[in-house]
């Protein structure tokens, strides 16, 4: 048997599909793999290369097989997609997989670490539970409504909804929907607390990372901010400029061209969805509370020409593209002065 020099694994829960090339292209190898074989079924191959979409699972098989000395890449899967020649299933896939690699022009994922993988897992949890917190806020005041009871809308106006609840002597709330409505604000105390601890949990891997510190001295980062971009981009290299990073956040303008007439509509939203939502909300933060922002020549011409929302989107934009020059360079941040 040819010796096998590239390998496409399509991964799964139990059952990985393996298809292998040599130096021909010709498939050497092409079978099924339970989950406790994997290891076993590479440790026995000399060093090659291993192709695999990046999915939930992919970052830790390519720690695995990095570690037997395998070169591993992870694609993205919409990337893979173009190379499937026929119906989708298994063998399908591990063959495009193998063919995509090879590919001069693919754009590969970095592989990420435990540490950045559990920093992600922090901000992932605490993700689901504000958006916990926020159901249950929502289901809390159309509950109260019911009753005629009506707060501000706000976070910090909800605590005036849950002293009516706390309150026994309030005869505006029958005594039945007080007991349920109580389960409720219990939850929501509980959900509050283990947000807290979640972040300060983040604060603590903040003070420890020396990229996520130099990021917090942009305008517009804190250190939620800081570590959620220190523990997704494992490498800033792979991008090119700025400009490309903040074009894989999905904060440029999405492109419907033709016949030399370019035509652009409103923002990609591709790349990571996360990291644009918490940049898009930092920029709207900016714009509303930061003086220094009120005086800047760039955003007070911005504002004078664009919606509020546009040049949100601008800031954001700009400031990923000032995070992807500090990653970069491994500087700090330096205010530009301003003519007078």
């Amino acid at each position: 048997m040819s010796e096998i020099t590239t390998i496409g694994l399509d991964l799964a829960k139990n059952i990985f599909q393996v298809h292998g090339i040599d130096e021909t292209g010709t498939a050497v190898v092409v079978k099924c793999l339970r989950r406790s074989q994997v290891i076993g079924f590479f440790a026995g191959l000399p060093r090659c290369l291993v192709g695999m979409e990046a999915c939930a699972t992919a970052h830790h098989w390519a720690r695995e097989l990095t570690g037997l000395g395998h070169e591993v890449r992870l694609m993205p899967p919409q990337y893979v997609k173009a190379y499937v020649k026929r119906n989708k299933n298994d063998a399908a896939d591990a063959a495009a997989i193998c063919e995509a690699v090879k590919r001069p022009s693919m754009r590969f994922v970095p592989v990420k670490t435990i540490e950045q993988q559990s920093a992600l897992l922090m901000h992932r949890t605490r993700d689901l539970l504000i958006r916990q917190r926020t159901m249950l806020i929502n289901a809390l005041r159309g509950h109260m409504a019911e009753f005629g009871l009506i707060e501000a809308q706000g976070l910090h106006k909800v605590a005036g909804l849950i002293a009516i609840v706390m309150d026994d002597r309030d005869e505006r709330i029958p005594e039945m929907a007080r007991q349920v409505l109580k389960v409720m604000t219990g939850q929501l105390d509980e959900l509050q607390t283990r947000i807290a601890a979640l972040e300060t949990q983040v604060l603590a891997w903040h003070k420890n990372n020396p990229v996520s510190q130099r990021l917090a001295t942009i305008p517009g980062i804190g250190p939620i901010i800081a570590t959620a971009i220190a523990a997704t981009v494992a490498d800033p290299s792979v991008f090119r400029s700025g400009r490309e990073f903040a074009a894989w956040l999905g904060l440029v303008p999405r492109q419907s061209s033709t016949g030399g007439k370019a035509r652009l509509g409103g923002i990609s939203k591709r790349g990571d969805s996360y990291l644009r939502r918490l940049l898009v909300n930092s920029a709207h933060t900016v714009l509303l509370c930061s003086k220094a922002a009120k005086v800047d020549p760039w955003i007070v011409s911005l504002r004078g020409r664009k919606p509020r929302l546009v040049v949100a989107v601008a800031l954001a934009n700009k400031t990923a593209r000032v995070a992807w020059a500090i990653m970069s360079r491994q500087d700090t941040y330096r205010r530009a002065a301003v003519a007078a």
